[in-house]
C-alpha cells in the first residue's frame, strides 16, 4: 500500500534512537523526509547516515528540547530550510524512575519538561505551517499512564497529559482538518529498555517474566512495529482517524494476562 507520503516534511523528535529510529527509518522507507529534532549531534548523524545508505533523504537539527527557546528555534529552522511541515511526530522522553516518595518538586518539574512540555511547545509552534498543509500530529505515549508502574509518578503524569492533549488537540484543531492521534507503547526492545533491564539484579528473569505476561507470541513489540503504525496514522491513507489512543502492544494492557 502507497501511504502518501513521497517528500512530506515530517518532524521526528528524539528521532534519532530507539523508537524515533524505527520511526524516522520507516517514513524515509514510505519516500518522507524525516526532520530528526534530538539533542545528541552524533546520535543523529549516525541515524541519518543509516538512512541516506539505504537510499532515503532526511535532515536533522541538535536541540535540547526542554530548552523552550531550542525547540522554537529547532522549528523555525526545518521551516527555514524546508518551506512547510507537513507532519509532526512528538516522541523525545525517557522514563526516569522519578516517584512520589524519591522524587522532589525540582525532579518532578524537570521531568515534565522532559517528557510533556516539548510536546505542547513542538505542536504549538508547528501548529501555522501545519494549518497550511492540515498536517497530522502523532504522539507517542506510554501504556503506565494506564497502568502504573511504580516510583515513576512524572512519567505516568506525563503521559495522562499526552493522552489528553491528543483528545484535546484533536477536537480544537477539527476546523483545519488536522488530525491527531496517539500510539501507546507498551514492552518494546530499545536501548533504552535494555539499559533498564541490565541495570536489574535479576534483569534476565525479570525479562522472561515480562515477556510471558505479552498475550501476543509472548514476545517483546519492535519499534519497527510501532513505526508503522505511526507511519499509517501520519498517511492520508487513514484520512478519517483522529482523537484515537492506538495500543500496540501485543494486546498486553487489555488483554487477560492468565491467557496462556
Amino acid at each position: 500500500m502507497d501511504l502518501l507520503l513521497q517528500d512530506k516534511i515530517i518532524i521526528v523528535t528524539g528521532g534519532a534512537r530507539g523508537i524515533g529510529k524505527g520511526i524516522s527509518l520507516a517514513l524515509a522507507k514510505e519516500g518522507a523526509i524525516p526532520v530528526i529534532v534530538s539533542r545528541t549531534e552524533k546520535e543523529n548523524l549516525i541515524t541519518a547516515d543509516e538512512i541516506k545508505a539505504l537510499g532515503g533523504k532526511v535532515d536533522h537539527i541538535q536541540a535540547e528540547l526542554t530548552d523552550p527557546e531550542q525547540c522554537k528555534n529547532a522549528i523555525a529552522t526545518v521551516i527555514e530550510r524546508h518551506g512547510r511541515i507537513d507532519g509532526l511526530v512528538n516522541n523525545a522522553g525517557e522514563n526516569d524512575g522519578v516517584g512520589l516518595e524519591n522524587g522532589s518538586y525540582e525532579k518532578f518539574m524537570s521531568s515534565l519538561h522532559k517528557n510533556l512540555v516539548h510536546y505542547y511547545l513542538a505542536a504549538h509552534y508547528a501548529l501555522p505551517e501545519l494549518k497550511k498543509t492540515q498536517g497530522p500530529i502523532v504522539n507517542i505515549t506510554s501504556k503506565v499512564a494506564d497502568v502504573g508502574q511504580g516510583g515513576t509518578s512524572a512519567y505516568a503524569a506525563a503521559n495522562g497529559g499526552r493522552n489528553a492533549l491528543t483528545r484535546e488537540w484533536a477536537t480544537e484543531l477539527l476546523p483545519y482538518n488536522i488530525r491527531v492521534n496517539a500510539v501507546v507503547v507498551a514492552e518494546c526492545w530499545t536501548p533504552l529498555y535494555e539499559r533498564w533491564i541490565n541495570s536489574l539484579p535479576e534483569g534476565q528473569e525479570r525479562l522472561k517474566s515480562i515477556i510471558e505476561n505479552i498475550p501476543l507470541g509472548k514476545r517483546m513489540t519492535t519499534s519497527e512495529e510501532i513505526a508503522n503504525n505511526v507511519a499509517f496514522l501520519l498517511s492520508p491513507v487513514s484520512s478519517h482517524t483522529t482523537g484515537q489512543i492506538v495500543y500496540v502492544d501485543g494486546g498486553y494492557v487489555h488483554l487477560d494476562r492468565s491467557l496462556k
